[in-house]
Parts: structure tokens; sequence; C-alpha cells
């Protein structure tokens, strides 16, 4: 009932209602900027001049500026904590993995590559005893800190299998 009600509000005098809205008049156009009237105008020869001509008092001027320019040293060390960054970040070839052309061939010393983090993750899984959060730090260049967060945080995929005779298995019929 209401949706009847709806649609006869919605499409009572329609037809008056467009002619009215298309008898408006139309908004007119804002008026074009300058700069693309000079477009047009370069064409002409007297502001091709104006444009090319050399300004003496700039020019003057322009003399009188020098300009010197130094390099930051690459670190300084107050003390403070903060240094200017480096030019150049010391990096270290990775372990490659199986993958070959795909691997990343360096890596800023710091940091690891995704085959070396899952390789080393899967190798402290498998010996916790050899592959210490030390030795890591070491053999990776990482720091200590680093390491520990590492190892405590992520674990490498495991595969669990289930016995077949449980309640939750899969009945094959």
């Amino acid at each position: 009932m209401g949706g009847r009600l709806v649609r006869v509000l919605r499409t009572f005098n329609v037809e008056s209602r467009a002619r009215r809205e298309i008898s408006k008049e139309k908004p007119t156009a804002a008026p074009r900027h300058r700069t693309s009237r000079l477009d047009e105008l370069a064409d002409r020869p007297e502001i091709r001049e104006e444009i090319y001509q050399k300004d003496d008092r700039l020019l003057t001027l322009l003399k009188d500026v020098y300009v010197e320019s130094r390099d930051p040293p690459g670190q300084v060390k107050d003390g403070g904590g903060e240094h200017l960054p480096c030019k150049q970040e010391e990096k270290r070839l990775t372990k490659l993995g199986h993958l070959g052309e795909l691997d990343v061939k360096k890596v800023p010393k710091g940091k690891i590559s995704i085959v070396e983090a899952l390789t080393l993750l899967n190798n402290h899984k498998l010996h916790p005893q050899i592959w210490t959060a030390e030795k890591i730090a070491e053999e990776y260049s990482l720091e200590l800190e680093e390491v520990n967060a590492l190892l405590e945080f992520f674990i490498p995929f495991t595969v669990q299998e289930f016995p077949k005779e449980t309640k939750k298995a899969i009945k094959a019929t």
C-alpha cells in the first residue's frame, strides 16, 4: 500500500516539472584565465621580443649572488644518539637459497632476506643448542635484541598430521 502512494507522489506532474527544469537559464561558463590567452598571444612578434629580451638590472643582481656548497660529513658521533645519514650503506652478501636468480644478492647490514629469515628460523627450531641467538646475530650481522625478538615472535610453519581414527577425520564414502 505504501509503495503505491510513494510511486504516485514520485510520478506526479513529471512532465511539467521536467519542462520547468529544461526552460531554466543555463549557468554561464567561468571566464578563462589570462595565461591561456597568453598562449595565443605568444605567436605575435612584439610579445616574443619581450619574452626573449634580457633585463640588465636583473643580470647585475644575479652576478652579485654567490653560492657556496659543502657536503655534510659522513657521520658525526656526539654521543647524543643523532647522526647524519651515511651516503653509502654497508652491504653484505646473502646466503643464497635454492631460488638462484630470484634471490636477493646483497642486503644492508642489520637486515636479512626472507630466504635467510626462514633458514635461520628453521635451523634454530631443529638445532636450538647449535643455532643460538648469539651465533645467529654474529652470522647474519644482526643485533642480539632483534634476533631474540625474531626467535620469540616468529615461528616457521609446521605440518601436523592427525590420526585418521579420530572423530574429526572425514570418513571416506
